[in-house]
């Protein structure tokens, strides 16, 4: 009796490029705009997320009204290239836009994001992100929050409060960089640092 190889493994889904952006309120007691993902979603239903999604081909070519700074591009091109990294962008305005109502204006200004982390699905995941996690003052942010649907319970939730909740371990790992963002000198933030990322739900700094 012949023996049958075993069946390789199969290799691991591709971790398509993706951008949420955190929008951040308030001085003292500091909200971000979140909501939870439908039953319906295929990837991380019934979770409390921050808008965004996939990067859409189209983005990659799409105009904006200004620019990432400079310091921001530097760490996006830790892991992806200078248009990839304009398409993050627009994807995180595009994201927003669509699924909150808010806007960064048509076309979108991108002079005031910040970039705070990256976090990549693991391998034995069938559906995977190669995500970047961007934040900008709702003060640059414009329009009547409405939520598309996409998006359940869509509110401010005040950081700890956000913290107390059960969050999925990507979602509270980011939020603890929030706020070790927001407790940096500025200038320390537009520094060449290291950009934390998530692999394999362990923090890693590229």
């Amino acid at each position: 009796m012949t023996d049958v190889p075993p069946t390789p493994p199969a290799p691991p889904a591709p971790a398509r490029p993706a951008a949420s952006l955190l929008v951040l309120r308030g001085g003292h007691t500091p909200e971000v705009l979140m909501g939870m993902r439908g039953a319906g979603h295929k990837f991380m239903p019934n979770r409390l997320v921050f808008p965004g999604g996939r990067v859409d081909e189209a983005d990659h070519a799409a105009p904006s009204a200004s620019q990432l700074r400079e310091d921001v591009v530097a760490r996006l091109m830790r892991g992806a290239d200078e248009q990839l990294a304009h398409a993050l962008g627009i994807a995180a305005a595009r994201e927003l836009e669509e699924e909150t109502g808010l806007t960064l204006g048509a076309p979108p200004e991108l002079a005031g994001l910040d970039y705070i982390c990256r976090a990549i699905t693991p391998e034995r995941s069938p559906i995977r992100f190669d995500a970047r996690f961007l934040v900008v003052d709702a003060e640059q942010v414009g329009g009547t929050l409405a939520g598309s649907g996409e998006l359940e319970d869509l509110r401010w939730y005040g950081l700890e409060q956000a913290l107390a909740l059960d969050l999925a371990f990507p979602t509270r790992g980011v939020l603890e960089r929030l706020l070790h963002w927001m407790a940096l000198d500025p200038g320390l933030r537009r520094a060449h640092a290291p950009v934390p990322t998530l692999r394999n739900r362990g923090w890693e700094m590229d």
